[in-house]
């Protein structure tokens, strides 16, 4: 197992020169990478605007739209691994292009369906061509930038990834409204025809010598089938209920599929994970923080787009506008997170940066239905602040503890974390959220003189509120539709207060995990890698 978690560094003078044209160039190789990646990142939310759009035009049901999301992020999340393993064999830049190809191919052919079957199957090979994509451009910067500059890479890699996630809205609204839902699709075509070109005569292959040279193909079944089963209990929780027997027994076929993954893992001779990396107390503690981080940001963010929308009755694109200053922030302090790590290492600056998170989160917990927009831009100002050197330092930390020939490995696992976290921190919120509706509901509405709420009336009531939207029936008279509305939005922001108050937990906790991270011990091998 030894020979799987080292890195022999490579003497002086074997290291290649600075590249001095195209190929091969540091900061040409980022810009490349940028334009794949962004175009991934930007997909994760614009198309949520585009969903209302599409289950007009396409006469899809509430599940199918649910599906065009559900099945990107399931086909994502079970792949990213994998993924990151094709491009330690084969190497980062045919797996980054294929990716970007494939995505952009996905992406048009999405545009053109005329059947939300086609649009939901389509989704899915995004999902698998954007996890072939998102490692393989960690893998490009490792391999590609010396130990000293890897830092500030990853801050501007952060950078595009927070700025691109917070854009989508603004990006979609402003697409739907005066173009079409398709071209939020149709946008990805010249975006991945302008990332191909670039990686063409930019990209350099990168390969270490002792690179994996077969597949572990029963662990990559292992590990797909637990992944898939944990994320669409995630998925599915709500709806199937998260004490009932379809939810805990996904749940235990993912426990039973992870432990055999990992017997199994100790036994092959080129295994997919090698259980030697969480050796590396650093390393683990950066994957736990990334599952925390996003947990954190990821479920938090999800409720703010209905605060934003339904409570405070703003557009998609005004919405979007009122999140500028996370997306500011985070692409203003990236970089300069990436510089601060270098200098100082990532324990100070990733404690800080969770910490702030923290802050920002009990702070958001304290929003209310007449919050003005300079105190929501001040706790979204400061959770950009938080976030980016978590988003630098964490992959840092998991990248540059695994060795080279391991970086695919590594970039898909930080993937992953994001995923896996993000999904969990959707349910787990969402299920705090619904809790509160359940108990609160029937007795804000009571108190306002609405009568009683129970049975299907409030199944149906607490669905809407669930979201921020007020439920008042058709030719309900204006005065009691005002009720209705304020205590749906009461109702809402009180459970939006207790998921933010939790979400400002785990970031507590994401704070004390990273007093156990520290600089990637094989980060200075990566420039060293060999070329092809």
């Amino acid at each position: 197992m030894t020979s799987q978690t080292t890195v022999e560094k490579a003497p002086q003078d074997e290291m290649p020169a600075p590249a001095k044209g195209l190929r091969g160039h540091p900061w040409l190789t980022l810009f490349a990478v940028a334009i794949g990646v962004m175009m991934v990142a930007l997909d994760g939310t614009i198309v949520a605007i585009a969903n209302p759009a599409i289950q007009h035009d396409l006469d899809a049901s509430l599940q199918d739209v649910q599906w065009i999301t559900n099945g990107y992020m399931l086909a994502l999340a079970v792949s990213l691994i994998t993924a990151g393993k094709l491009g330690d064999r084969f190497g980062h830049r045919q797996t980054f292009l294929i990716g970007v190809v494939g995505f952009g191919a996905a992406s048009g052919a999405i545009g053109l369906s005329h059947s939300v079957t086609f649009v939901i199957a389509f989704r899915v090979l995004q999902g698998l061509f954007g996890a072939l994509l998102m490692p393989a451009a960690l893998g490009l910067l490792r391999a590609t930038f010396p130990a000293e500059k890897l830092n500030m890479a990853i801050g501007i890699w952060g950078m595009v990834i927070g700025a691109s996630t917070a854009g989508g809205p603004i990006l979609g609204g402003v697409l739907v409204e005066h173009v079409s839902w398709q071209s939020v699709f149709f946008i990805n075509v010249p975006v991945g025809a302008i990332a191909l070109v670039l990686g063409l005569l930019i990209l350099r292959d990168h390969r270490a010598e002792n690179a994996p040279r077969s597949f572990d193909i029963l662990g990559i079944v292992l590990l797909s089938v637990a992944m898939f089963c944990m994320i669409w209990a995630l998925i599915k929780g709500s709806e199937y209920g998260w004490g009932s027997g379809r939810t805990l027994g996904f749940i235990a076929a993912a426990v039973i599929c992870f432990i055999l993954f990992a017997l199994w893992e100790t036994k092959v001779r080129e295994p997919l994970i090698p259980l030697g990396l969480f050796r590396s107390v650093p390393l683990s503690a950066g994957t736990v923080l990334m599952i925390l981080m996003a947990f954190a940001f990821m479920g938090g963010l999800f409720f703010v787009t209905f605060y934003l929308q339904n409570v405070h009755g703003m557009s998609a694109v005004d919405s979007g506008l009122h999140l500028l200053p996370l997306t500011g922030m985070m692409i203003v302090a990236s970089p300069v997170a990436g510089a601060l790590i270098t200098k100082l290492g990532p324990r100070v600056p990733l404690v800080g940066g969770m910490v702030c998170t923290a802050v920002a989160m009990f702070g958001m917990s304290r929003l209310t239905i007449g919050t003005g927009t300079v105190t929501m831009s001040i706790w979204f100002a400061l959770l950009g602040l938080g976030l980016a050197p978590v988003m630098v330092g964490a992959t840092e930390v998991i990248v540059g503890n695994a060795p080279i020939e391991l970086s695919g490995v590594a970039g898909g696992l930080q993937q992953a974390g994001m995923q896996v976290g993000g999904s969990l921190g959707t349910a787990v919120l969402g299920a705090v959220m619904s809790s509160q509706i359940s108990s609160k509901l029937p007795e804000n509405w009571t108190a306002a003189g609405l009568g009683k709420l129970e049975g299907a009336p409030l199944s149906q009531a607490s669905s809407a509120v669930s979201v921020g939207a007020a439920p008042v029936p058709p030719g309900t008279k204006p005065e009691v539709a005002a009720k209705i509305a304020g205590v749906a939005h009461d109702t809402f922001v009180s459970g939006m207060s207790s998921a933010f108050t939790v979400a400002g937990i785990v970031a507590v906790v994401a704070a004390a995990v990273a007093m156990f991270t520290k600089r990637g011990e094989n980060a200075e091998a990566g420039a060293g890698a060999g070329h092809i």
